[in-house]
């Protein structure tokens, strides 16, 4: 079939014939084009028919599950075919192609999938990243993977780039991929700024907005809330407006039916007030909006590598982000935005949205690229490197659940990376099935992934919501929670071909599942502490004193806040020690106590950091002992370590030479980089240490010195002596500073009597700071210059201080006085 674009008035159709032409030459293009030019609908079908697509196909990801089956209905359209023939798609769970299937539209993940079946990607002539510029985990993954197909295997398939904005140096250096801008057909916006909302209070401000917007303008007005929560409180104090609109919804979670509706004017002519999460910012063209309200918050997953937690975070909307949503007014002709925040504030946003491989949970990522045999993700072309923070703590979380070893993939690990879904999600369901308990587990999982279907106070016990789903099922409820989860419950059972089970609950079992899950959220109680628990993780976290769950003596926990210190438990399981009898390890540990502090061996059964038996151990090797010493010297040297008045002078001194002379090579000195650099000059004197008593012992101007070569240790003592003789024979120490700066001559007046200049120091090129004081150590002078002191301030402060010491020589020429250590004895 040739399709015939030059009757659709779609902006995006006016480059179409130099795309052609690029792709003809290069294997990788990116276009730029803005929301609503028809890059998603319009070029997917003009390209099928290119001479390099030979009758392959054409793979286009979408970031969103609704965008994929849209703009697939679309295109079904434009060719006057129902979805599944030509065009097609294939999301989580749900798939529509058929044997003649051309053009494919995909979620990222499946196309993850796709590449590690077969990475050559046969079937493929052309892979289609749409919407680029959103930054997902798995686009930026999927890209890595097909620019690794490109360049080993298939230098003939074809990658095109779409996005609405390019502020992305490191894609175009990367990929050397020449760059197409369509100037799309995109209506001016008239841009309104208010007053800064509180987000605990957005739900009624926004409500309040809305009415007042919608009496001041006409047509269909779109809403942009953080997340589903806010989206419901707004519906419900909209409710009386029912009569004149038509309030819609539109989040990932709801029912595809529901988001459809969305899209499409009100059946009954009403007017429509569509409340969105993120999920409309790009994609999709919601018919009729003129009017966008936009409350400058959006809900993202933020995974914290301390704790190995993701948690959804309400943040502010970044500046490109927030010309995403203004230009959804635009699309079909003028419009108005109305931004709940101020022009300030607008000023003080991040210009682009932070990728979310910089901030997700990489579990899934790690998976993937040990499934393509790849466990060094560096070797792999990034738009954004992920941190290395988190793919280590990921690796190492799959390295618990057996998924990974030192070889890659397990055996197990293949079993789970089948599942689509997160990994520990996954994992637990493969251990269910091999214990013949995967109904339960299906319902779980589903828990797990949704939203709590019940209120907060019904307590933290996620057997209320499993034995909530079975309930609903038999009696064929109509909770709307609980049908979400009971679709993505029937989901699993599918996959797996199993039937549901509504029986009652084993909330011992459950807590299995959980352990197996999350083992390091194994939780036991602490003895003395109600309702607190320590986790297999070291964090210590708890729940109500009057949950039902309070006085449990094992948990499993499912969810749970990063919040430092003590952590919060929302949902978890009662737990028979006796399951975890697999997860029980014997571990030699040689640690410092903090308590004792000293270095301590010995034998542990634990689960993670929950210790359940420790035997000393009576021998333990030496570079252990130096080892554990030097890490806890590293973290908290600082007062472990005698560092007296003498060494910091020391590191002054040092520290002076290295900024007096910069060209030489002193080595840095500060109190920060020799605990950073601990190892490579204390630890030859840590034999025979165990104890923090021993340590502060160590003399550490000693180890200091000899830390320097003797060259450099000559070179301090001449440049930077200690102290400095002054006329009355006293020997001044001197104070020198970290920063280079003049050092510090403290001394009487008495003693520098006949002394005409200023003392110096580094060979006479640095002046010294004359702190000169009172016969009671008072300051009564700070100079640089003394004989400039002697000459004009000196007379002045003779006279106070002569009055305030007679029994001390005050002479009128001080340059020919004797210097003098103590009081002047009067003549017999």
């Amino acid at each position: 079939m040739i399709f015939d674009y030059q009757n659709i008035d779609l902006p995006v159709k006016e480059v179409i014939p130099a795309l052609q032409q690029k792709l003809s030459a290069h294997n990788t293009v990116i276009l730029k084009a803005p929301p609503g030019a028809g890059k998603s609908t319009l070029l997917p079908l003009t390209l099928l028919n290119e001479d390099w697509c030979q009758g392959r196909k054409i793979f286009m990801l979408e970031p969103r599950r609704l965008a994929a089956k849209s703009i697939a209905e679309r295109m079904a359209y434009f060719l006057g075919e129902p979805v599944g023939q030509t065009v097609g798609y294939r999301v989580r769970f749900d798939t529509r192609v058929g044997p003649d299937t051309k053009i494919e539209v995909l979620t990222e993940g499946i196309l993850t999938r796709m590449l590690q079946s077969d990475n050559e990607l046969p079937e493929a002539a052309m892979v289609i990243f749409d919407e680029f510029h959103e930054r997902s985990l798995h686009a930026d993954l999927a890209m890595a993977l097909c620019r690794e197909t490109q360049d080993v295997l298939r230098p003939d398939l074809k990658i095109l780039v779409m996005s609405a904005t390019l502020d992305m140096p490191q894609l175009q250096k990367g990929l050397k991929a020449p760059v197409i801008e369509s100037a799309g057909r995109q209506y001016p916006v008239e841009v309104h700024y208010g007053e800064d909302a509180d987000i605990h209070l957005l739900p009624d401000l926004a409500a309040r907005k809305i009415v007042q917007v919608a009496n001041q303008h006409d047509g269909d007005i779109l809403v942009f809330l953080p997340g589903q929560g806010e989206i419901r409180q707004v519906e419900e104090q909209l409710k009386p407006l029912g009569g004149i609109f038509s309030v819609m919804p539109l989040y990932g979670q709801l029912p595809f039916r529901k988001q459809q509706a969305a899209l499409f004017p009100d059946r009954n002519g009403k007017r429509k007030i569509v409340l969105a999460t993120s999920i409309a910012e790009t994609s999709l063209t919601i018919e009729g909006i003129g009017v966008v309200i936009d409350s400058g918050f959006a809900r993202v997953a933020q995974f914290d590598p301390n704790t190995g937690l993701s948690r959804l975070t309400t943040i502010r909307l970044s500046h490109d982000a927030a010309d995403q949503r203004a230009g959804r007014a635009g699309r079909l002709g003028p419009g108005v935005c109305y931004r709940m925040w101020s022009r300030a504030t607008h000023e003080r946003l991040l210009t682009h949205r932070v990728p979310e491989i910089e901030q997700a949970d990489l579990c899934a990522l790690m998976l993937d690229l040990a499934a393509w045999g790849m466990e060094d993700a560096s070797s792999l072309f990034w738009v954004s490197p992920p941190p290395a923070g988190n793919l280590k703590q990921s690796r190492e979380i799959l390295r618990e659940l057996e998924i990974i070893d030192d070889q890659g993939l397990t055996t197990h690990g293949k079993a789970v990376q089948r599942v689509p879904c997160h990994p520990r999600i996954a994992h637990m369901l493969i251990r269910a099935k091999e214990h013949d308990i995967l109904p339960l587990a299906t319902d779980l999982a589903a828990v797990l992934e949704e939203r709590d279907p019940l209120p907060k106070e019904v307590g933290v016990d996620i057997n209320l919501r499993i034995e909530g789903l079975r309930r609903f099922r038999k009696q064929d409820g109509k909770n709307r929670r609980f049908g979400t989860i009971n679709k993505l419950s029937a989901s699993y059972r599918k996959l797996f071909s199993i039937n549901e089970q509504n029986g009652l609950v084993d909330m011992y079992e459950v807590g299995w599942l959980l352990a197996n899950a999350y083992p390091e959220r194994i939780a036991c109680a602490r003895p003395g502490n109600n309702a607190q628990f320590q986790l297999a993780n070291g964090k210590i976290a708890m729940i109500g004193h009057r949950d039902e769950l309070a006085h449990e003596a094992w948990l499993a926990v499912a969810h749970i806040d990063a919040r430092e210190g003590m952590g919060k438990v929302f949902m978890a399981s009662p737990l028979d020690p006796k399951d975890l009898i697999n997860m029980l390890k014997k571990k030699r540990t040689v640690r410092w106590d903090h308590d004792e502090e000293c270095v301590q061996a010995c034998e542990e059964l634990r689960i993670g950091s929950i210790v359940l038996k420790s035997t000393p151990l009576a021998e333990v090797e030496e570079e252990e002992v130096q080892q554990v010493l030097l890490e806890v010297l590293r973290r908290e040297g600082g007062h472990m370590l005698n560092f007296s008045d003498d060494v910091k002078q020391w590191q002054a001194r040092v520290m002076s030479c290295a900024t007096w002379h910069p060209e030489e090579d002193w080595p840095e000195v500060s109190t920060e980089a020799l605990l950073s650099t601990v190892d490579s000059w204390l630890s030859p004197y840590l034999q025979g240490v165990r104890k923090a008593k021993q340590l502060y012992k160590l003399d550490l101007m000693e180890v200091l010195q000899f830390s320097l070569s003797h060259e450099q240790q000559g070179m301090l003592e001449r440049r930077c002596p200690m102290r400095i003789e002054v006329p009355s024979g006293s020997k001044i120490k001197l104070q020198y500073q970290q920063d280079g700066s003049s050092p510090v001559l403290a001394v009487r007046l008495q003693e520098v009597f006949g002394l005409h200049d200023t003392p110096k120091v580094n060979h006479g090129q640095q002046s010294v700071l004359m702190h000169l004081l009172s016969p009671g150590f008072k300051p009564v002078q700070i100079t640089s210059d003394l004989q400039s002191f002697w000459a004009n301030a000196y007379f002045e402060v003779k006279k106070d201080l002569k009055r305030r010491y007679p029994k001390h020589s005050w002479p009128d020429d001080p340059h020919e006085a004797i210097a003098i250590s103590g009081v002047r004895r009067k003549k017999g």
